[in-house]
């Protein structure tokens, strides 16, 4: 039992983060600043345009140091949105259409080396600047700047070779937690032997590496749940090609590979064109869960709309949906294909509803979060509300991989 006063120490020396708030509004007042530097320096280089007294090397003085100023505007914007989300207090943008690629897996360590490349770029500018005007640029500023850029390289380099080690020890740490949480209670915990063997699930950028077979229960028992799931068919992770989708997150799916999200009640939506690999990737992670130890249950939107219409008019829809608890993970494939008429969105609103912080869901779906209301109609808003509260939304951008393979047999 935790001791009241230690656990309400804690409690206030955390809140004390609050204090960092003003610092991150005092940079978008900085932000603005630069906006107005920027427009100032653009005005002031069409009228010397306008005038003729423009040369070449003044024309690229003056658009360098508008990307300067770009630059730093970004790197301010990063600081501010990827900082507050880390230290202060989480930004509620998932489901967000124009949420940033890099928020969705912002850390401290990933927002340092973002911080370090935006240096290095903005250096890089600083120094080509001083190239450019080389006349008017003494050789001493020149190997300084030279120097100066150089550390900042290096220390990007290492900023970015010790992020490797430090993200894989905190792998580790993740895994371990979620094999101990999958312990039963009331039994000791297995501790396998160390030699030959890593505990960390398998991630996308490493398909060679092989899965990591539950702690505690036998591998007979998560066949059976894969079977009894209504897969498809049997979809893994390390067959994914990851280099068909233009976009893809594949930090963020790998994470997910962890099947950490279940044990959260936390949702997961994959959005993106037909063809780019939300089924397939849907399917992997509840294959994943299912071996994390973890009953699952596939069904297209179709399906599933029948499913919950049948036991509507059968007098057991509240039955049902409680039924479905005895699954942790609920998969939704298909969503926005076709449209639903009022009463079946209200079902969907119904098996959302049910399952807030209660249970986990994947959906995917060709549109994104924010033109669900072209299939749910009026129950769009407070079912996207629900679904995205606690979601991973990841976005895969491309062509469809079927068309691919059907124009290269084609063209053969």
């Amino acid at each position: 039992m935790q001791n009241t006063p230690t656990t309400t120490l804690g409690y206030a020396l955390f809140a004390t983060r609050w204090l960092q708030a003003p610092l991150y509004f005092g940079l978008v007042a900085a932000q603005g600043v630069y906006v107005y530097k920027f427009f100032k320096e653009l005005w002031t280089l069409i009228l010397m345009c306008v005038s003729g007294h423009a040369t070449e090397t003044y024309v690229m003085l003056a658009v360098l140091k508008l990307v300067d100023v770009v630059m730093i505007a970004n790197l301010l914007i990063m600081v501010i949105v990827g900082g507050y989300e880390t230290f202060v207090s989480r930004i509620g943008l998932q489901g967000h259409r124009d949420q940033p690629e890099w928020l969705s897996h912002v850390n401290s360590n990933v927002l340092k080396v973002k911080l370090a490349t935006a240096i290095v770029g903005i250096s890089s500018v600083h120094l080509l600047q001083m190239f450019v005007d080389v006349h008017h640029t003494s050789h001493h500023a020149l190997m300084w700047g030279t120097v100066i850029h150089m550390a900042f390289i290096a220390s990007a380099a290492i900023l970015a070779y010790m992020s490797g080690p430090m993200a894989a020890q905190s792998d580790r740490g993740h895994a371990d937690r979620g094999h101990a949480d999958h312990a039963p209670a009331g039994h000791p915990q297995v501790v396998r032997p160390q030699q030959g063997q890593e505990t960390p699930a398998a991630t996308l950028p490493h398909p060679r590496q092989p899965e990591p077979a539950p702690v505690s229960e036998p591998d007979a028992d998560a066949e059976a749940r894969i079977r009894a799931a209504g897969f498809p068919a049997r979809k893994l992770l390390e067959d994914f090609d990851q280099q068909h989708p233009r976009g893809f997150d594949r930090e963020t799916v790998a994470r997910l590979g962890k099947a950490d999200f279940v044990t959260a009640r936390h949702n997961v939506v994959f959005v993106g064109p037909t063809g780019t690999g939300k089924t397939h990737l849907a399917v992997a992670l509840g294959v994943r869960a299912c071996q994390a130890g973890h009953r699952v249950l596939f069904a297209t939107a179709a399906e599933w709309a029948a499913r919950l219409s049948d036991a509507r008019a059968a007098g057991r829809l509240d039955a049902e949906l409680a039924a479905l608890d005895e699954h942790p993970l609920l998969i939704v494939d298909e969503i926005g294909y076709t449209p639903f008429d009022a009463a079946t969105a209200g079902l969907f609103f119904q098996l959302v509803a049910h399952r807030y912080e209660r249970g986990s869901l994947i959906v995917t779906s060709d549109r994104p979060l924010g033109r669900w209301d072209e299939v749910f109609g009026t129950s769009a808003p407070a079912m996207v509300d629900r679904l995205a509260h606690h979601a991973e939304v990841v976005r895969l951008e491309g062509d469809s991989y079927r068309t691919r393979r059907a124009t290269a047999a084609w063209t053969d």
